[in-house]
């Protein structure tokens, strides 16, 4: 190559520079490249043409990259900025597509919304349609490409619409979509959290393929989308409040004067709640703010309304006394003014408070009676805790622990006929000791007498429990008003009350049945102990003497006696046994021990066979037609029985001894518990 040509091709790579400098095609950069081979120049010098119109191009590409995104970032820029300075949303959206629709270099750019009222979004904003119908489009959920990004939150791109079958097509959406004439779209999702409010979308009218670079820039600026809708919302709520509190501020100022003595009042009646103030002091403290007089009465008439408003009756304003549901009574205000709204509410807000003090005064006393019966179940079930302690308890409570004490074992009538009544009822722990359920509110437990005194249990799977329930408070009320104690265990309530100088166990278990059977209206069968010793001398003595009173509520049951009350003095000789449970097993056993083992091993009758013997007064006929078995049945069963108890054990000695640990075992179940 001459020297001439080696300039030459130095020239045309400067050239390349050049073409750089002024922004030129791609097409101008092969020009240096053709000139080169015409002029002649070797393979070497056009693989170095080549090589450094490459260079130029990836030069070019970089710069045509840095513009781009220049550009992009000067346009969200100015989005941001618009959106610091926020007056129209409309304007704010249509800045945003029209930016989008410019930097993307599509022909359409658009914006739809939800609609979460019609259930179906539509167009918010368009940019470069033509389409009146396409304008006025709306989609239902998961309709067309826009239905895909808002079910999925994630941006989709399709280069023929038509031809794409990920998407659901229907009739009106292609129709708009054809009217447009669009054919390559791509569509991004406006999220707030995790909610999708909308769709922008940048469509082409022919074919194209969106780089990825382009669905990032079109999510940015969906981004704002939703950035400005949301601001425009809170703008619109803030807007909205401030006009509120304006009408409030107005309403305010019209009636200062009157919420100055709503508020007095009710500072009034809140001094009253604080100090342990009752229903008296709350009437008399209305009846001298209304002027007029106050009362609190316990009837249903005059009648009240039953949401709480105080309501004209007769020459008298009536307020329901209420909580819950329940009813306790009502405020009653006798006035000659009209009472206007204000001093209404005043009416209204006292009958509140009355109903507050009220439910005080049952929850204190409802808590006293489980505190009582805490203390019970501890001498029951630990012994050995400090008589100090115990001692101090039972001063808090009002309980006199220096004297004599009798323990009391009740039960309704009714459980012992429940055949579920002995185990735990619904609510109750496994345990035998079981917590102490709350009484339900009612009306005479607000007086002082004991809930649910006359109400009949609620028939059903939760009978057992609402019986024991009303057992437990009607027994809980008794126990504080003679100084003892109550509690709910072993599916029934026990009683721990103080003797008097004169008084007796079996008269104060009649006395208590007869009591606890009035206030519940139903049978109440009472088993007592023996006299124990003063709990604040021997703690332990009240779970031997709560074990003995159980063992004679279960006799009484079996001697048909329910409903009554006794202690073990009143059984005789079955009594003693009852006192001194110490060897009864031991007795059973020994005697007729062989028996009852063979019954279970053999799974034989021979302990019914003897029952019916003796009730029969040992005759082996009368026993057959007792027992509905053949005569020689009965005489080989009494053979078998002689057999295990010796041959002696028809004796008048061993026939007593026999029929008294029969009637013992049989007894043992109730025994037992």
């Amino acid at each position: 190559m001459s020297g001439e040509q080696q300039a030459r091709h130095q020239h045309d790579q400067v050239s390349f520079l050049e073409l750089l400098a002024r922004g030129a095609a791609v097409e101008a950069y092969d020009r240096p490249v053709l000139l080169a081979r015409a002029d002649g120049a070797d393979a070497a010098a056009l693989a170095g043409l080549e090589h450094a119109k490459q260079l130029a191009l990836r030069v070019r590409a970089e710069l045509e990259g840095r513009r781009r995104r220049e550009a992009e970032l000067s346009a969200l820029f100015e989005t941001a900025h618009d959106l610091a300075g926020l007056r129209d949303l409309d304007a704010v959206l249509r800045a945003i597509v029209q930016r989008a629709r410019s930097l993307l270099g599509t022909e359409v750019a658009y914006l739809s919304l939800n609609d979460p009222v019609a259930g179906d979004t539509y167009m918010r904003v368009t940019d470069g349609s033509v389409s009146a119908r396409f304008q006025q489009l709306r989609l239902g959920m998961g309709e067309g490409l826009g239905g895909l990004v808002a079910q999925t939150a994630r941006p989709y791109v399709t280069d023929d619409y038509f031809r794409d079958d990920r998407f659901q097509h229907t009739r009106a959406i292609d129709a708009g979509v054809r009217d447009e004439g669009l054919v390559a779209i791509l569509g991004v999702p406006l999220t707030l959290g995790s909610q999708v409010i909308g769709v922008l979308f940048a469509a082409d009218r022919r074919a194209r393929v969106f780089e990825r670079g382009q669905v990032a820039l079109l999510g940015s600026f969906a981004a704002h989308a939703a950035v400005a809708i949301d601001t425009a919302n809170l703008l619109a709520e803030t807007r909205t409040a401030l006009t509120e509190l304006e009408r409030a501020n107005g309403i305010i100022r019209d009636r200062s004067g009157v919420i100055e003595r709503a508020s007095e009042v009710h500072d009034r009646l809140t001094e009253l709640v604080l100090r342990g103030g009752g229903v008296r002091d709350v009437a008399d403290a209305v009846s001298e703010v209304l002027g007029g007089t106050v009362e609190f009465t316990e009837a249903r008439q005059p009648r009240a309304s039953a949401d709480g408003r105080a309501v004209r009756r007769g020459d008298a304003w009536v307020a329901a006394v209420s909580a819950g549901g329940e009813v306790f009574g009502a405020l009653v205000l006798r006035c000659s003014d009209r009472l206007d709204p204000v001093d209404r509410r005043t009416l209204e807000r006292a009958a509140m408070v009355t109903s507050l003090l009220l439910l005080a005064h049952r929850s204190a006393g409802e808590a006293e009676q489980r505190v009582r019966g805490e203390l019970l179940d501890d001498l029951i079930d630990a012994p050995g805790r400090d008589p100090r302690l115990l001692k101090d308890r039972a001063a808090r409570l009002h309980a006199d622990f220096g004297v004599r004490h009798v323990v009391l074992a009740a039960r309704l009538e009714r459980d012992r006929e429940d055949p579920a009544a002995d185990g735990p009822a619904p609510g109750d722990a496994a345990h035998p000791r079981t917590s102490a359920p709350t009484a339900p509110p009612s009306a005479s437990a607000t007086s002082g007498a004991p809930a649910g005194g006359a109400a009949a249990a609620p028939a059903g799977p939760g009978r057992a429990h609402a019986d024991r329930q009303r057992l437990w408070s009607a027994a809980s009320h008794l126990a504080a008003t003679r100084r003892g104690l109550a509690s709910n265990r072993d599916g029934g309530t026990v009683l721990l009350l103080p003797l008097g100088p004169d008084e007796t166990a079996a008269g104060v278990a009649r006395r208590t049945a007869l009591d606890l059977g009035r206030t519940l209206r139903e049978p109440v069968t009472v088993g007592a102990s023996a006299p124990a010793k003063p709990p604040a001398a021997d703690p332990a003595a009240i779970g031997p003497a709560y074990a003995e009173a159980r063992r004679c509520l279960g006799a009484l049951a079996l001697l048909g006696r329910a409903g009554e009350g006794a202690a073990a003095d009143d059984l005789g000789f079955l009594g003693l046994l009852l006192a001194d449970r110490g060897d009864i097993d031991g007795f059973v056993e020994r005697t007729i021990g062989p028996v009852v083992a063979y019954d279970r091993r053999r799974g034989t009758e021979l302990v019914r066979t003897l029952d019916a013997y003796y009730a029969t007064g040992m005759s082996p006929a009368r026993t057959r037609e007792l027992l509905h078995v053949h005569v020689n049945t009965v005489a080989q069963r009494l053979e078998r029985v002689g057999r295990l108890l010796g041959e002696d054990w028809q004796s008048p000695d061993r026939s007593l001894e026999v029929r008294l640990a029969l009637r013992l075992h049989l007894l043992s179940p109730a025994l037992s518990r």
